[in-house]
């Protein structure tokens, strides 16, 4: 028989009789010590099925591997499924949260003349070169565009990074902006004949701010009469002119040099309300 053919054997034998000496091994199997030496090494040390004994006696202790003779695994060897710890619970974050926040509405002036002037080759060209001053500008006052309206930019100040300082910021970015558009006049080519304009409107107030849209589009919006009011004051701007609500004024007074415009009706609001005009940072 070959050395697997006599291991097979030896396991069944230990398996039906639980022990076996070393001696009945050599005279059943017609082994000599070598042999013997093997085959207690690859039971006991390689296999770990049997133990010895005194050094006479192999006991056995465990199920074999590939053996064709099937049985029920030992009670103690019986494993339980692993308990799977659950993975720890995130930070629950809310749907949408309250904030106070300061909006701004940018837009270019006489954009619809502008796109007779321009083919819509032309005109992409211009929007985009406009959108991207005015979104260096506003980025450096760590600004949030919250969305691009075709020629008009719907700005954040106080999402999703709050300052103490959100309305100033919001007010010297204006500025920056209607400075960055005048720089852009000067590199457009001439040969398109045409001079930008924008105009900004800005109102501070509580707004609540969370996901909108359906699957595959949502976007971050602040909902409230904060966004517009903004849209409504931005409309009252000359063109060039960054304007304001009394209470984002209050909340910069001094640190800029303005003019009150009056109060206005603006439609969708119930009582009119006050606007100022902001012409220029004071040296604060």
């Amino acid at each position: 028989m070959t050395f697997d053919e006599i291991l097979e054997q030896v396991i069944a034998l230990l398996k039906r009789q639980g022990r076996v000496s070393y001696r009945a091994l050599k005279m059943r199997f017609e082994l000599d010590d070598e042999y013997l030496d093997v085959l207690k090494e690859e039971l006991i040390d390689a296999q770990r099925l049997a133990t010895d004994e005194d050094g006479r006696i192999l006991v056995w202790t465990g199920e074999a591997k590939g053996t064709t003779e099937t049985a029920s695994p030992p009670a103690q060897l019986t494993q339980q499924p692993p308990q799977i710890e659950p993975p720890p619970t995130a930070p629950h974050t809310p749907d949408a949260e309250r904030r106070q926040l300061t909006v701004m509405f940018c837009d270019l002036v006489d954009s619809t003349a502008l796109s007779g002037q321009l083919d819509p080759e032309g005109l992409r060209e211009v929007v985009r070169a406009y959108q991207q001053v005015c979104s260096e500008v506003i980025t450096r006052f760590d600004g949030h565009v919250a969305q691009l309206l075709g020629d008009g930019l719907l700005v954040y100040f106080g999402y999703p990074q709050a300052h103490e300082d959100d309305a100033q910021r919001a007010v010297r970015a204006g500025l920056g902006m209607v400075e960055a558009v005048r720089t852009l006049n000067t590199r457009l080519p001439q040969a398109k004949g045409i001079t930008l304009a924008v105009r900004l409107g800005i109102h501070t107030g509580l707004v609540v701010v969370g996901a909108m849209g359906g699957a595959g589009r949502q976007e971050q919006l602040a909902l409230g009469e904060v966004p517009n009011i903004a849209s409504r004051i931005e409309g009252l701007a000359a063109p060039n002119t960054v304007v304001m609500s009394e209470v984002t004024y209050r909340l910069v007074e001094g640190y800029f040099t303005c003019e009150a415009l009056g109060e206005h009706a603006l439609r969708g609001v119930t009582q009119p309300l006050q606007e100022y005009r902001v012409h220029k940072a004071r040296g604060v």
